[in-house]
């Protein structure tokens, strides 16, 4: 059975080295290798160096659009299992063995994991990661920052949608689920083992901005999910490169 990891990445030259880093020691601890693609999202820094640095696949996506950017990672992936993950996250290998252990089972096309952050948020924060958790808990949906499929069905699925610009993970999720039903194959979320990503939306975005910006998505959320503008926390680009390390 051969794995790929995929990483989107778009100016994330500070921390990247250390998600490929952590990503290959998490397979070599659980006596696995995986090819490392990451998918340099038109980033203006020394995103694309260091992947190659690293010794990692990289490709170029100049739409700056996650779903793209994780589709056109996955379309140079040569691996049977994909694995999704953020390049601000950490993949420890407690995580990976109990997704391992699901992708052997034969009985799941698919899965991801509850999240945490290090370091921990203030505790507005907590409550919305808890209120996450406890979604994807109860409806089996994956979180974005950690997902992983069969690349068949990703590919009979048509990958993450083009036309989202966030949830692309929940549409991912869904289309999985049906794809895996007739199969006899269901859609986990792993439980005893969250996904650690990085606190820095919570350093760079106040309560009072992601409130508003989680309102201003409800009266027409189809929509708002479809546009960008609507969805200043992934796409206003405050970040620079000091919040990266």
């Amino acid at each position: 059975m051969k794995y790929s990891v995929v990483i989107p990445a778009f100016n994330e030259a500070g921390l990247l080295g250390a998600c490929v880093d952590g990503a290959r020691a998490a397979f070599a601890a659980r006596g696995e290798t995986a090819e490392i693609v990451v998918c340099d999202n038109n980033s203006t820094d020394g995103t694309a160096a260091v992947a190659a640095g690293r010794g990692a696949r990289v490709v170029f996506q100049p739409a700056n659009q996650i779903s793209l950017a994780r589709n056109t990672g996955a379309a140079a992936a040569g691996g049977d299992w994909l694995v999704f993950i953020d390049a601000d996250s950490r993949l420890s290998p407690e995580t990976l063995g109990a997704a391992l252990a699901l992708m052997r089972g034969g009985r799941c096309c698919g899965g991801s994991a509850l999240i945490a952050f290090d370091p921990p948020p203030p505790w507005w924060g907590a409550l919305l990661t808890g209120g996450w958790n406890l979604l994807s808990r109860i409806f089996s949906l994956g979180a974005g920052s950690f997902m992983f499929c069969r690349a068949d069905a990703f590919r009979d699925c048509g990958g993450f949608s083009a036309e989202l610009y966030a949830g692309e993970e929940v549409a991912l999720t869904r289309a999985l689920k049906a794809w895996g039903r007739p199969r006899g194959q269901g859609f986990t979320v792993i439980t005893g083992a969250p996904h650690v990503s990085s606190g820095r939306k919570f350093r760079l975005y106040t309560f009072g901005e992601l409130a508003l910006g989680a309102l201003r998505c409800v009266p027409h959320p189809f929509r708002s999910l479809r546009d960008p503008s609507k969805l200043n926390v992934f796409y206003e680009g405050r970040r620079k490169s000091k919040e990266n390390e």
